[in-house]
């Protein structure tokens, strides 16, 4: 398997500084973004800031996200083949296996749950890698 970007969604206190901080300072370029969240190409990986202060999820496409959580970008195949052997086990999923941003830029297959510490995990294939960083 091919090393793929690591995705990491953490808090902060404000996305104007977030921005200031990750984007001018460190030079990661901004890709997609909402009042809650904004994504930054952390030197080919994924970094997701979101706001929300003593919040334990936000809203992303509809669903609530847990915040933080971090996990990895799949190729396609690889991520539905783990989401089968997940289903297959029974696994109590925070989000189920799903389609998000469906024919948008950043279309993405995505799903949540918790190891047995309780942290959160995502897992996410792009439909096209091209759009992981897309605005």
């Amino acid at each position: 398997m091919t090393l793929r970007p690591f995705h990491l969604a953490f808090p902060v206190r404000d996305l104007t500084e977030a921005r200031a901080f990750y984007g001018d300072l460190l030079g990661c370029p901004e890709g997609r973004c909402s009042d809650h969240w904004v994504d930054f190409n952390f030197f080919g990986h994924q970094l997701v800031a979101h706001t929300g202060g003593d919040r334990t999820s936000n809203p992303v496409d509809g669903h609530d996200v847990p915040v933080p959580h971090f996990g990895v970008l799949l190729e396609m195949a690889d991520w539905q083949a783990l989401a089968d052997r997940l289903i297959a086990a029974g696994t109590d999923f925070a989000m189920e296996p799903t389609v998000r941003f469906k024919g948008e830029i950043g279309e993405q297959a995505t799903m949540f749950f918790r190891d047995p510490s309780g942290n959160a995990l995502e897992f996410k294939a792009f439909a096209d890698d091209a759009m992981i960083f897309a605005s």
